[in-house]
């Protein structure tokens, strides 16, 4: 009865997904409807005795409230904290002065696909300080996308690079990083330097390679001439401040490496501490900028304004994905899925591998990498745990796939907004997309059968 439950479940948030409902309210009722078949079907007590109400029908709300209670204060105020200063940024245009420093040389680049290679590069160096798979790919249509096509760049290969920027989700300051870090019990700079830098760097620099002949061969087979109308060309940003801005957004990284077990520091700074004294060291600029004290402080609303939207985006599906993961603990679900794919014969690394393509279908679906992650995340524990393995070795490769399916689906934000700019739709950018995320599960895989 528990299995046939979750499956009508689980069928319904995948509709529901689809359909475009709102997936935190989806995912809690969701894992509501889990704990409340978990009640009447008498399987497992909801809560234990000692962190019980005293109520079990009752427990089932006491578990939102534990859940909300432990992520706001933790995991969830990280992430506002970044939201929180990345807002910030984009108020005092630091992004944009960031951009111009890294983008200047491009312009003297003559051949169109060695520039797009370049830039594909230069969009990984700047997912470090602009952790937003939506934020970075408009900030490049802004000040990126002109440069290359009066290169010679065919409008669809720029896209196919820009919808590429966030590939995956690396650094302190990525939300899936936080919270697959958060899971292993390891200091997110850590998790970065010890477990994601030497996949990041080496799929980077073999898309690359990827991008330079996928985008040319995809050229070529739709005819593409190359422009003469400056009807196809973009206004450059005017409104950027001053080029010392640029070392602003890199400040917070500064810190958290800096101040981090990796270099044997005895100062411990985490990610909540760099990210207000990154945000606080930039008001400091932006007065001597401006000269008006009034509106420097009136500046700090922009802090709080992205921690709010932070709270009700990610942090709210953070926890619903919880409230539904742990639906399907309580229910059973997890303790059959793994005893069932151990009984497939498989190996770990194919069960590995089983689960990774799993979530990534899952982001593909969504349109988002976060809700797919935070769905499934919460459970890698007791797999791990079931599989005999470190959790790190399963979370990892599916923290880093669950990227590559939202970069290929034609209903991600990133993707719908530059097909919006540029006038063309979803489904041909994620074309220009695909090839190169085929190319990155591969070594993906690769990776995971060499561990």
């Amino acid at each position: 009865m528990g299995i046939i439950i979750t499956i009508l479940v689980v069928a319904w948030v995948i509709y529901m997904i689809i359909k475009k409902y709102y997936p935190q309210a989806v995912l809690l009722i969701a894992g509501i409807m889990l704990l409340l078949a978990t009640y009447f079907i008498g399987s497992n007590p909801i809560l234990a005795a000692k962190e019980s109400s005293g109520s079990a029908l009752l427990d089932i709300f006491h578990t939102i409230k534990a859940l909300l209670s432990s992520r706001v204060a933790g995991l969830g105020l990280t992430i506002m904290s970044i939201a929180g200063f990345a807002k910030y940024m984009e108020y005092i245009g630091a992004s944009k002065s960031l951009f111009a420093v890294v983008a200047s040389p491009l312009k003297h680049i003559k051949s169109p696909y060695i520039l797009l290679v370049l830039s594909f590069y230069m969009s990984q160096f700047l997912v470090l300080f602009i952790p937003s798979h939506a934020g970075l790919a408009l900030l490049l249509m802004v000040m990126l996308y002109p440069i290359l096509i009066r290169t010679g760049v065919s409008k669809l290969s720029a896209l196919g690079v820009i919808g590429c920027a966030q590939y995956m989700d690396v650094g302190p300051g990525s939300g899936n990083a936080i919270l697959a870090a958060n899971i292993c019990k390891v200091d997110p700079a850590v998790y970065f330097v010890d477990y994601q830098l030497s996949i990041f760097i080496t799929t980077t620099l073999i898309l690359g390679v990827v991008h330079y002949y996928s985008q040319k061969w995809w050229d070529k087979k739709e005819g593409f001439v190359g422009y003469n109308d400056s009807a196809d060309l973009m206004k450059e940003d005017e409104g950027r401040p001053p080029l010392i801005y640029a070392i602003l957004p890199i400040i917070p990284m500064i810190f958290i490496l800096g101040f981090s077990p990796i270099f044997k520091s005895k100062i411990q700074m985490d990610v909540v501490t760099a990210m207000f004294l990154s945000t606080f060291i930039s008001m400091i600029f932006e007065y001597a900028r401006t000269k008006d004290f009034r509106t420097t402080l009136q500046s700090l609303k922009y802090l709080y304004e992205g921690m709010g939207n932070s709270f009700a985006t990610v942090v709210s599906l953070i926890v619903a994905g919880e409230v539904f993961a742990c639906g399907l603990m309580k229910i059973g679900a997890v303790d059959t899925m793994t005893s069932s794919a151990q009984n497939l014969g498989l190996g770990v690394h194919a069960l590995i591998i089983l689960f990774c393509i799993v979530i990534a279908c899952c982001a593909f679906l969504m349109g988002s990498g976060n809700a797919a992650f935070f769905s499934f995340a919460a459970l890698a524990p007791k797999i791990a745990a079931s599989l005999k393995i470190d959790v790190v070795t399963l979370l990892l490769p599916m923290q880093i796939m669950t990227s590559f399916g939202r970069v290929v689906s034609p209903i991600t934000a990133a993707i719908v907004a530059i097909a919006g700019v540029a006038g063309v739709s979803p489904v041909q950018v994620v074309k220009r997309t695909a090839i190169p995320m085929a190319a990155a599960v591969l070594v993906n895989v690769a990776f995971i059968i060499m561990k």
